[in-house]
């Protein structure tokens, strides 16, 4: 125990001198919320008055909503280090508790927080009396999700964009995959495929940047305009263990909403439960958000991942 609460102070200290020296606000947001995130598959916790027995709001999945409505009233270089709270169950990578990091910049394109991610941690791996030296002899890769999956599969995803194709494919090409019979989203699909060949392999690359992801995994990003069948999207690697999101956000309201819509539904018929209209979000929207980029990391996964001690930092 006295080992880990050294190990997260230090990295603690050293994220906020980076964000300092950056020139970002700390923005602390509140945990209780009327919204917690309108994603599917991620679940919150509901909180319930112990005296009147009544719903009194969400532990929040992630701090985004309340850090887009500072950006909505004019801030521009913000983070929060804070604990988010997901229901759902303990596993190597997972915990229902855990430290996120999360920053966003007005004005600009996710590419600038493709290079913040990149200076962060090689200002913890130089800065950090813990970080393993096996990362200062390894630079950056960074590839395209159809990239990978021409390496690593032997065919394009952006052929396969409708799911009878992309059933075919793992049907003919990769017999070993377990297929279920009935009917799933393309986005089942797609992650059937990603985490039985694609991920296993990434332990390959120390340090990696993935981009570009199908359009139908967009979220709240926006698609690239040259190439409409991709998002501006990216996910940080470290040895094969996924540490951050990324996305160029979405500001126009009325995609915004349809994509809300969207994900309400899906939630409710996959798992029989719907989520209140996100009040926040919808008026961060209609006051005008700026166009702007943000990424939310796991800082204890993040450090698990620095100090090759992955088995110390998860929260109970």
């Amino acid at each position: 125990m006295k080992e880990i609460t050294i190990l997260k102070a230090h990295f603690l200290r050293d994220t906020r001198n980076f964000f300092e020296q950056k020139g970002f606000l700390e923005a602390i947001t509140p945990p209780l919320v009327q919204n917690p995130g309108m994603e599917p598959h991620i679940h919150p916790f509901k909180v319930i008055g112990a005296k009147d027995n009544q719903n009194v709001g969400y532990l929040h999945t992630s701090p985004e909503f309340h850090m887009k409505e500072l950006l909505s009233h004019g801030l521009e270089k913000i983070y929060n280090i804070g604990h988010c709270f997901r229901d759902e169950p303990h596993s190597e990578h997972h915990r229902n508790q855990f430290i996120m990091l999360e920053w966003y910049r007005s004005n600009c394109h996710y590419d600038v927080i493709k290079k913040d991610v990149i200076d962060l941690i090689t200002y913890l791996i130089k800065n950090n009396q813990f970080v393993h030296p096996f990362y200062a002899e390894n630079s950056w890769s960074e590839y395209t999700i159809d990239e990978l999956f021409k390496d690593i599969c032997g065919f394009s995803i952006l052929d396969h964009l409708d799911e009878y194709s992309l059933r075919s494919v793992i049907k003919n090409k990769f017999p070993e995959v377990p297929l279920p019979p009935e009917q799933l989203l393309w986005e089942d699909l797609f992650f059937l495929i990603f985490l039985n060949k694609v991920e296993p392999r990434l332990k390959e690359i120390p340090l990696l940047i993935i981009k570009e992801y199908p359009h139908h995994l967009s979220a709240l990003s926006t698609l690239k305009e040259l190439d409409p069948r991709v998002c501006e999207r990216f996910e940080v690697y470290i040895n094969g263990v996924e540490i951050g999101n990324c996305f160029n956000e979405l500001t126009n309201y009325d995609e915004q909403m349809k994509r809300f819509s969207m994900a309400s539904s899906l939630k409710n018929k996959l798992y029989g439960y719907n989520l209140p209209h996100p009040q926040i979000m919808d008026a961060s929207l209609k006051r005008g958000l700026p166009n702007s980029a943000g990424i939310a990391i796991g800082l204890e996964r993040l450090m698990a991942q620095l100090t090759k001690k992955d088995h110390c930092f998860w929260s109970e």
